[in-house]
């Protein structure tokens, strides 16, 4: 179709297509993570009063705690220690290095042993 008969035409149904200059970045926050669209194009498109926004581009997803997330310090304690140590039969030092890498998951740790 003609673009000049299509601005008519949007004219006449009170339709208007409005680019968003300098649109550089749009993230969209969602439960498990976040939608970014570098170099997006965005149009306003108002109809009746109502806008709505066209959003062009590739989205890349960051799961959710990836962006700017600092380290989270994982406590372990003894009592965690000499549970995973007996159970697995493995020393104490192994038994903290087995929670460390699992994130203080006692049961993780545990099956994780479990083969030595």
């Amino acid at each position: 179709m003609n673009p000049r008969k299509m601005k008519q035409m949007m004219n006449k149904l009170g339709m208007s297509m409005d680019p968003i200059e300098g649109v550089t970045r749009v993230t969209i926050e969602a439960a498990d993570g976040t939608y970014i669209f570098e170099d997006a194009e965005v149009v306003a498109m108002t109809m009746q009063g109502q806008t709505t926004y066209q959003l062009t581009g590739t989205p890349r997803f960051e799961a959710a705690g990836v962006i700017d997330s600092a380290p989270v310090e994982i406590e372990i304690t003894d009592d965690d220690i000499s549970l995973v140590a007996i159970q697995a039969n493995v020393s104490p030092d192994t038994a903290k290095a087995a929670l460390i890498e699992t994130n203080g998951d006692i049961a993780e740790a545990i099956m994780k042993l479990g083969g030595q």
